[in-house]
């Protein structure tokens, strides 16, 4: 019975902070609202765009004309300074080779498509839209498997949403430490399987698979 591997997008396989804080601070500015920096955005990220555009906007402001703005910028700039981490196109081809891959996310579905399209072609890869609701709710990774036709998967990720997207699908979590958390964030959360590096994520997975 095989088992597939599926990633988490940003923080996981791409670096995609930077044009995730310039399509926000496109939005803000369009309402005259105060920028977020960087770090900001980092710890925003991770429970979908409505989520990220509600923490960015200013207390009592009304989100969802930005979130409107952000999401028709950002789906037609979401690849200016977006880059995979060191070693991770190695990882993916290597892990390619004995096991089915896919990618989850909670970036908005024509997103995730355009960027696996641009970035890992080939690669199956799935983001929020009406019919799959955003992690933690495991339904995303289930479908996931469910389009792949496997039955057990090891879910990777690097934050605190994907550990409880892993727990809650029953299926086992490794989190990498080079993403939008630090490992005693995902400690806290819940996480037990750490990798440093793209070449012990390899080393992990087939340890764990056996």
């Amino acid at each position: 019975m095989k088992t597939a591997i599926l990633f988490d997008l940003d923080g996981t396989l791409l670096d995609t902070l930077a044009d995730l804080r310039d399509a926000v601070n496109f939005a803000l500015d369009c309402f005259g609202y105060p920028r977020r920096s960087l770090e900001e955005v980092r710890r925003f990220v991770g429970n979908g765009a409505a989520r990220l555009i509600a923490l960015a906007v200013p207390e009592g402001a009304d989100p969802a004309p930005v979130l409107a703005l952000f999401q028709e910028y950002y789906r037609n700039h979401c690849q200016i300074k977006t880059g995979p981490y060191p070693g991770i196109l190695d990882a993916l081809e290597q892990l390619g080779q004995k096991y089915p891959i896919a990618i989850v996310s909670n970036k908005p579905d024509g997103a995730v498509k355009t960027l696996c399209a641009q970035l890992f072609p080939g690669i199956y890869g799935r983001g929020e839209d009406a019919d799959c609701p955003r992690k933690p709710d495991p339904a995303m990774v289930r479908k996931t498997m469910a389009a792949l036709g496997v039955e057990r998967c090891i879910y990777v990720g690097d934050s605190e949403v994907d550990i409880a997207t892993a727990k809650n699908a029953k299926v086992p979590c490794v989190s990498v430490t080079w993403g939008f958390r630090d490992r005693t964030e995902l400690e806290a959360a819940g996480g037990s399987i750490f990798c440093d590096t793209a070449e012990e994520l390899i080393e992990t997975i087939e340890r764990l698979i056996g």
